[in-house]
């Protein structure tokens, strides 16, 4: 009989949405991970987890979890500002960190994080799932083409109405706000993009030569977020984030000679893309993505490898340093 393939065993720190919505069926479906342990410090929700998945292990605290020798991986879903905590209390402990967006507060924060984790000889990446798509392996294959000619402007959105009473999100003090949350895609998105069209390694791309930033605030934390940024070269992005409105995703990017339409930007779902060069206009078909199961199996084949993820840290601290400049025009 031809020997067991190696599989990762994921530990995931807290039951947040995010975690039993998407993240553990993700990894459960996965081809190289099992879901291995869970740790929370609500007595009501790790039962609700053993009753739905029923984890070998089950830990009434993060610090356990972290400690525990069987657990190869730790996906940290935690809220923002507990991001660095428990990744680098992870890293310590021998584990790789898969962190969710944005991966810090700030990007001095990032930096420590990485630096625990090189000093442990083990991998972090931040989550964006997207990146994972067919959608956005479309876009990007369409930029390399060259058929919309010298890129003038980027434009992504990502907003919707957040109506659920005491969301962590709205916590100033756990991080919260639109740009920390969405935001946090179109700023990815429009770093891909300068990435790719002036050919640079991920996160080497031009850094933004000035900026502009409009928002609204309540309770401490941006409800709408708009900004415009403006890159060497004469490229301007602009970029929009929200809570306070209908759920709207979208993305395009317009050439000299053509543009692209990107509906569900950040999104695994079937559907079009909208290319017109000149006055051809021609919708282009990507199918669905499970991109969340793409993304925990390569980052479990990256750890099996000893290998580089998909998205480097360079690209993640090069992000957060732009979100510490957006954060400082509001404050």
């Amino acid at each position: 009989m031809p020997a067991k393939k190696p599989k990762i065993r994921w530990g995931v720190l807290g039951w947040a949405r995010i975690a039993r919505n998407e993240g553990i069926p993700a990894i459960q479906r996965s081809s190289n991970g099992v879901f291995h342990a869970l740790a929370s410090r609500d007595a009501a929700k790790l039962a609700e987890c053993q009753a739905k998945h029923n984890p070998p292990r089950l830990h009434a605290s993060y610090d356990e979890l972290v400690r525990d020798p069987e657990v190869n991986a730790v996906y940290n879903p935690l809220p923002n500002a507990l991001h660095k905590e428990w990744t680098i209390k992870a890293a310590e402990h021998g584990k790789h960190v898969l962190c969710e967006k944005p991966i810090a507060l700030n990007a001095a924060e990032g930096r420590e994080m990485l630096a625990a984790c090189r000093a442990n000889g083990v991998i972090l990446m931040e989550a964006f799932m997207y990146r994972y798509s067919a959608r956005t392996i479309k876009v990007r294959e369409l930029l390399r083409s060259g058929k919309l000619g010298e890129i003038k402007f980027i434009q992504s959105q990502f907003r919707f109405l957040l109506n659920r009473p005491g969301d962590v999100r709205r916590n100033q003090g756990l991080g919260g706000g639109s740009l920390y949350d969405v935001g946090s895609y179109p700023v990815n998105f429009i770093g891909m993009v300068m990435d790719e069209i002036t050919k640079s390694a991920p996160g080497k791309g031009p850094r933004a030569e000035s900026l502009s930033v409009q928002c609204v605030q309540e309770n401490g934390i941006d409800e709408l977020f708009s900004a415009l940024i403006r890159y060497p070269g004469g490229v301007v992005a602009a970029l929009h984030s929200g809570f306070n409105a209908q759920l709207r995703v979208f993305s395009e990017i317009i050439g000299a000679h053509g543009s692209l339409e990107i509906p569900a930007t950040f999104f695994g779902v079937t559907g079009s893309m909208i290319m017109t060069v000149g006055d051809k206009r021609r919708d282009i078909p990507v199918p669905e993505s499970d991109r969340y199961q793409l993304q925990f199996e390569d980052f479990a084949d990256a750890i099996l490898h000893k290998r580089q993820p998909l998205l480097t840290m360079e690209e993640t601290l090069r992000n957060m340093e732009l979100i510490d400049r957006l954060h400082a025009e509001i404050l």
